[in-house]
């Protein structure tokens, strides 16, 4: 496979992956952000926790959808995230996700 070949590919999969995202978004009241991942979920849970004078967060999720074009089955019934990294975590506007017409 050539690099041409395999970046095509991934343009492919982009495009697939953000077709899905247009699709299941209007289902989700949260974005979910980590350094690692970015989420769709309606339900989550986050706790900071302090070990030993370090800081990291942890988050769960239920019912989730999950931005990664690397996995077969992007909807996941629970997720955990530990991280010491930012978490961002934004309610969506419904009105926000509708697309212009044209």
């Amino acid at each position: 496979m050539s690099a041409e070949d395999l970046e095509k590919y991934e343009t492919e999969m982009e495009l697939k992956l953000y077709r899905e995202y247009r699709d299941v978004v209007g289902l989700f009241k949260f974005v979910i952000e980590t350094e690692r991942r970015f989420y769709l979920t309606n339900d989550y849970e986050m706790q900071v926790h302090s070990v030993q004078g370090e800081v990291f967060f942890e988050v769960t999720m239920a019912d989730a959808w999950v931005w990664d074009m690397y996995r077969p089955a992007r909807f996941v019934k629970q997720v955990r995230v530990l991280t010491f990294k930012d978490v961002n975590i934004e309610e969506l506007n419904k009105s926000d996700l509708e697309l212009p017409s044209g």
